[in-house]
């Protein structure tokens, strides 16, 4: 299949671009930089640089799979009106540039399917409740994005374009995402709970992540949003627990909720709101999990050996 990645050097795409390599796709990438690009994704990937309507059409042509990572990252700086906006329209809009793009093909030459992300941000804070595929959005700006993310994708349906929208919980590997930001104070025994510690975090190992992404990419049954998150969600408090387990540290040091939010202002929302979300719609398809409870995922994580591939069932 020939697959056309945007985010493809981020810290999901540069697992996920192998993997499709391997595979036996053929993989082109959106790149802003294929100067720092090629580096990363290596000689196999072909590159496609970022431009306006005209770069979307021929960066889809002859594509028959897209899959979507593209979007500022939330953490690193303080949620301003600008950074907000940033936010949205590298998710939002960008999405909506991609659908426009497949519109412009003949039915015959679109692309089959569109696996968009989105996040479990989707259901907002919600407490102990069990979050499933069918549980509706929540509120905050979190949800209101991701709402807004899912509808951009989701216009491609009326194109005859199948539409998988993954609600992606905190990705555990090497080398990126929110478990790099959290080591150095664990590792010098000064991390613990944030705000109460009794929010629900829904994890997943990123091996299990890219193979349930390229399971989508291949099995048609998978369509619409599924909860991309371990079995095991479990609360902030647990978690912090865990990663200190693994780490051989204490694990005690609480950082108040007003602490974080005179820290990073809106981004706190990202880590004190709670979402017990269940992988039950990747249940239904088989898809098997190599990492079902968090001290085997950050146990793998931290040796090192990143987990890929992961199993897959069906």
């Amino acid at each position: 299949m020939r697959v056309l990645v945007t985010g493809a050097t981020g810290f999901i795409g540069r697992e996920l671009t192998p993997r499709l390599l391997r595979g036996r796709h053929a993989v082109s990438a959106w790149v802003r930089d294929p100067e720092r690009a090629r580096p990363s994704l290596g000689p196999d990937v072909s590159l496609r640089i970022a431009g306006g309507p005209e770069a979307w059409r021929d960066a889809l042509a002859g594509v028959e799979a897209v899959v979507n990572l593209a979007g500022e990252p939330l953490f690193g700086r303080r949620w301003t009106a600008a950074r907000r906006r940033a936010l949205v329209e590298s998710r939002v809009g960008l999405t909506a540039q991609i659908v426009e793009a497949i519109a412009a093909f003949p039915a015959g030459s679109r692309p089959r399917v569109l696996v968009s992300a989105s996040a479990v941000g989707f259901y907002g804070d919600r407490g102990d409740e069990p979050l499933t595929e069918e549980s509706p959005g929540g509120g905050g700006f979190l949800a209101d994005l991701c709402r807004s993310w899912e509808k951009a994708a989701r216009g491609a349906e009326a194109l005859g374009v199948r539409v998988v929208l993954p609600r992606i919980g905190i990705v555990l590997g090497p080398g990126g995402g929110a478990l790099q930001a959290m080591l150095p104070a664990f590792r010098w025994g000064l991390g613990g709970p944030l705000g109460s510690g009794l929010q629900h975090v829904s994890w997943i190992h990123i091996g299990d992540l890219v193979e349930s992404t390229a399971s989508a990419l291949e099995d048609e049954r998978f369509r619409g949003p599924y909860n991309a998150v371990a079995p095991g969600a479990l609360p902030q408090g647990a978690f912090a627990r865990a990663l200190g387990r693994a780490l051989r540290r204490p694990a005690f040091v609480p950082v108040p909720g007003w602490a974080l939010r005179l820290a990073i202002g809106g981004a706190a929302e990202a880590v004190l709101s709670s979402q017990r979300a269940e992988p039950r719609r990747l249940a239904a398809l088989g898809f098997r999990f190599r990492f079902e409870t968090i001290d085997a995922a950050l146990a793998d994580v931290l040796d090192g050996s990143g987990g890929s591939p992961a199993g897959s069932g069906a």
